[in-house]
């Protein structure tokens, strides 16, 4: 980006400073972030002084029209370098980008491992690119107070395609819940039409079917009884194994199943608040938290859930799956893939299917909040560029257009795909998500695109979430597609000096959390001890956390109803 005060030089200075930051204090790094920027040239009546600042932008641009830069512009970038397809700057996306949108991107890198980190150090210190990638809602919260990112919520009133599709999708209540004590937000999410479902469990449908067994078990305790029936027949394997526990038990799976218990869990856990209708209650000190405990408690005691799938790494996990030691494991639509794989590597005789998620004891439910996804944060430096303007234009057609959101996902119709109508069909020679699995090209990694820095998780519309799911990922969308997608609570957005207070209650709360709830399920405390467990919680300052969350809630209400 051409910016006042800011050349090329000093950028590329800035770019070798970045990548020789080492270990440095975070916190005292965020606080010292440069002083908030862009509230001088907003008029009284909100709208943003562009004067001096429309270099290269479009004069006429709205929803359907194709952005194209007036003259040749470059955006700083920080871009988060996966492993699976690491950065070609020869990529193709990036040429058609140069040569139809007149952009290109000055490239500060971090590789994925190291990415939260990198992107917290060079935050606190000032010196983000402009364009901040790969950042999920929530993650932009522990910046704002620096005033290092531009509160996006000023700014995506000059962003047609984006005000379109929360028009259309209805998307102002999830939006809500991104909104700081200042009543603003300061990521640019990425938008899904639709929820999409990923994540179920993975059965040996062969087991299943020579058993007589349903691939739909309506309720938990339907499938439990199925997990009876498999233990009774084969007793020397466990009907289910699990995975995702390096950071707590089985988070992942108790994320997709704690909603049917009315309750949220694993990846789910968040802030560890309930809103019960009237006010915000602890989630691990609840009924409902108890309920999904005891079921998975259940498993365990009858020799149904292997007790390892609570300390075991992923790799183990699915080892025993996929050997045939067990018959049932957690997945997402691109795990089983993997699952598959491994069973061909073993030579084991097994199929697989993913079937829906049963309901639960709290009725047949899917988790809120999940139409907003990955998307990027702004430096809020770019409101002194002159091509500020047209950074809008540019990032508004890329990731909320349909064109840009198919272009990012797809590549070029007629190079890298065809399209029919609705349908799309990769080339014959590119692989890409499980799709021509043994072409010799990748849509990723040789093309650069359906990449999470530039694709906001691989969909929008409906139709394009959907463009490159295999068959069976299709029919389990279809079959989930009935559960009830539960309602998001209130906004509760707290001050920093609130959040400062509430980080040191959230961190021993939960950890204290899931180290019982792994007690609880492994037998190793009995669940007769709840009403001490939670006392212990109420010990840790609980009352005092959900003190300051509610009359941040009250608050918010009554400064925004």
């Amino acid at each position: 980006m051409s910016q006042q005060g800011h050349s090329p030089a000093r950028r590329r200075a800035r770019r070798g400073a970045i990548l020789a930051t080492t270990a440095v204090a975070l916190g005292a790094l965020i606080l010292s972030g440069c002083s908030a920027s862009g509230g001088d040239d907003v008029a009284e009546g909100g709208e943003f002084d562009f004067t001096g600042k429309d270099v290269a932008a479009m004069s006429d641009y709205g929803v359907g029209d194709t952005f194209q830069a007036t003259e040749p512009v470059e955006f700083g970038l920080f871009y988060r370098d996966h492993p699976n397809y690491p950065l070609d700057e020869d990529w193709l996306i990036l040429e058609q980008l140069a040569e139809n949108q007149n952009v290109s991107f000055d490239f500060v890198s971090a590789p994925l491992a190291e990415w939260d980190q990198r992107k917290s150090l060079v935050i606190g210190a000032g010196d983000a690119p402009d364009i901040i990638s790969v950042t999920y809602p929530g993650q932009e919260v522990s910046f704002v107070s620096g005033g290092a990112i531009l509160p996006a919520s000023d700014f995506v009133q000059y962003m047609p395609n984006y005000m379109d599709k929360v028009e259309k999708w209805d998307l102002e209540e999830d939006l809500d819940q991104l909104r700081q004590e200042d009543g603003k937000y300061y990521v640019f999410p990425g938008f899904r039409e639709q929820p999409r479902p990923e994540y179920s469990f993975a059965v040996r449908s062969d087991i299943w079917e020579e058993l007589g067994l349903s691939l739909e078990p309506a309720t938990f305790d339907e499938l439990r009884d199925q997990l009876r029936t498999v233990k009774e027949a084969y007793p020397d394997a466990y009907p289910m194994t699990d995975r995702w526990s390096a950071n707590g038990p089985i988070e992942g799976t108790l994320a997709f199943v704690s909603p049917n218990f009315g309750t949220s869990a694993g990846w789910g856990f968040g802030e560890g608040l309930t809103w019960d209708g009237s006010e915000f209650v602890y989630t691990g000190a609840t009924d409902e938290y108890r309920d999904l405990v005891e079921f998975y408690a259940s498993l365990v005691e009858e020799g149904l859930l292997d007790p390892e799938s609570l300390t075991q790494d992923d790799d183990q996990a699915v080892q025993k799956f996929a050997s045939g030691s067990a018959m049932s494991i957690g997945t997402n639509d691109q795990e089983i893939v993997r699952y598959r794989t491994t069973v061909e590597e073993l030579g084991t005789d097994a199929e697989m299917a993913m079937i829906r998620v049963p309901a639960g004891p709290a009725g047949d439910n899917f988790q809120s909040g999940q139409r907003l996804i990955s998307g990027f944060m702004l430096s809020s430096e770019v409101t002194e560029s002159e091509n500020f303007l047209a950074l809008l234009q540019f990032l508004d057609w890329l990731y909320y257009s349909d064109e840009g959101l198919e272009f990012a996902k797809w590549g070029v119709e007629g190079e890298t795909y065809t399209k029919d109508g609705d349908s799309y069909t990769l080339n014959e020679n590119i692989t890409a998500m499980g799709l021509n699995p043994d072409a010799p090209e990748n849509l990723q990694a040789d093309y650069g695109f359906s990449n999470g820095v530039w694709t906001l998780a691989h969909g929008s519309s409906l139709i394009l979430d959907r463009s490159m799911l295999r068959e069976e990922t299709l029919e389990f969308l279809d079959a989930m597609e009935s559960k009830t997608v539960l309602d998001p609570p209130p906004p509760a957005p707290l001050s920093e000096i609130d959040r400062e207070q509430v980080s040191l209650y959230q961190s021993a709360l939960k950890d204290h959390v899931y180290q019982n709830t792994a007690a609880f399920i492994l037998g190793q405390r009995s669940l007769d001890e709840w009403d001490a467990y939670v006392a212990e919680l109420e010990g840790m300052n609980l009352p005092q956390y959900l003190d300051i969350v509610n009359q941040a809630q009250q608050r918010y209400a009554e400064e925004n109803g």
